[in-house]
């Protein structure tokens, strides 16, 4: 599952509890990228592959999962813990 929109990329950094700029850094792109990316909405975005990869694999480590588009659109969740 892929990074799509903007609202997607927000929503995952508020479930990982993080920042434009720790994302920024995790991923080795500017925070203006991060904010663009954010910017589009419920629009796709439009930066490069590699960088929305490199976004993607940052929230991934934190946790996040994305979830397929299943006709309510694109989504995010926190990985499920293994129980203790």
């Amino acid at each position: 599952m892929t990074l799509t929109i903007g609202n997607q990329l927000k929503a995952a950094r508020a479930l990982a509890e993080v920042d434009q700029k720790w994302v920024a850094e995790k991923s080795g792109v500017s925070v203006n990228t991060i904010r663009n990316m954010e910017a589009r909405g419920g629009e796709p975005i439009t930066s490069g592959a590699v960088t929305v990869k490199k976004v993607q694999t940052a929230l991934e480590a934190a946790g996040v999962e994305f979830l397929p588009e299943n006709g309510g659109g694109a989504g995010v969740r926190l990985r499920k813990q293994a129980p203790a």
